[in-house]
C-alpha cells in the first residue's frame, strides 16, 4: 500500500454561505493530492501529457462526515490500497483537520487515455514500476475494486453540521 499526505489551508473563497468547504472544492483537493503523491514518486502529469498519455477521472466519490471550514489546515491523505490495473488506478482519500478529526472520505478512479484518441491505454510501465515496490506479489495479482460502502452507523449526529453544534 502506498500512501502520501499534503496539507491544504482552506481559503475564504472556498468556503459557502454557511462557512463550510463548497463541496466541490472536495475534487481540487483530491486533485492536488494525486498530483502531489505523483511528485513525490517521481511522476509528473506534465511528462505524461508530453507522451500522449492522459488521466481522466472515470469515478468519483465523497462522503462528508464533518464539515471543513475556513483557514482550517487540513490534510488530505492519499491511499493506494491496491495496485494499479489494466487502465486504471483507484486513489482513496481521507481528509483530516488539525484535530486529526476524519472529515471526509472518498475515491477517484481514474483512467489512463491515449490524448489522441481519447481511448483507454496500459498503464506506463515505468509508473508501474514506479508503484510496484508498495505492493506485494499477491496485491499485483488481484483485481482493482472500488471500495465497499461502509455502514453509517460510524456517521455523525446532524448537530455536527450545526455551528457551534460540535
Amino acid at each position: 500500500m502506498y500512501s502520501h499526505d499534503t496539507q491544504i489551508r482552506v481559503r475564504y473563497a472556498e468556503t459557502d454561505q454557511m462557512g463550510y468547504v463548497y463541496h466541490g472544492n472536495y475534487a481540487a483537493f483530491f486533485e492536488v493530492a494525486r498530483t502531489e503523491a505523483f511528485r513525490q514518486l517521481g511522476i509528473r502529469y506534465k511528462d505524461l501529457e508530453a507522451d500522449g498519455v492522459g488521466m481522466p477521472v472515470g469515478e468519483i466519490r465523497t462522503r462528508f462526515r464533518r464539515p471543513a471550514r475556513y483557514d482550517d489546515l487540513l490534510t488530505v491523505r492519499l491511499l493506494l490500497k491496491q495496485p494499479a490495473d489494466g487502465s486504471r488506478v483507484l486513489f482513496e482519500y481521507e481528509i483530516y483537520n488539525e484535530a486529526q478529526e476524519l472529515l471526509t472520505e472518498g475515491h477517484t478512479l481514474m483512467v489512463f487515455v491515449s490524448t489522441a484518441t481519447g481511448r483507454p491505454v496500459p498503464i506506463p510501465t515505468d509508473i508501474q514500476a514506479k508503484l510496484a515496490p508498495y505492493f506485494s506479489e499477491e496485491e499485483i495479482t488481484s483485481p482493482l475494486t472500488p471500495p465497499a460502502p461502509k455502514p453509517s452507523d460510524d456517521s455523525p449526529a446532524p448537530a455536527a453540521f450545526i455551528k457551534g453544534g460540535e
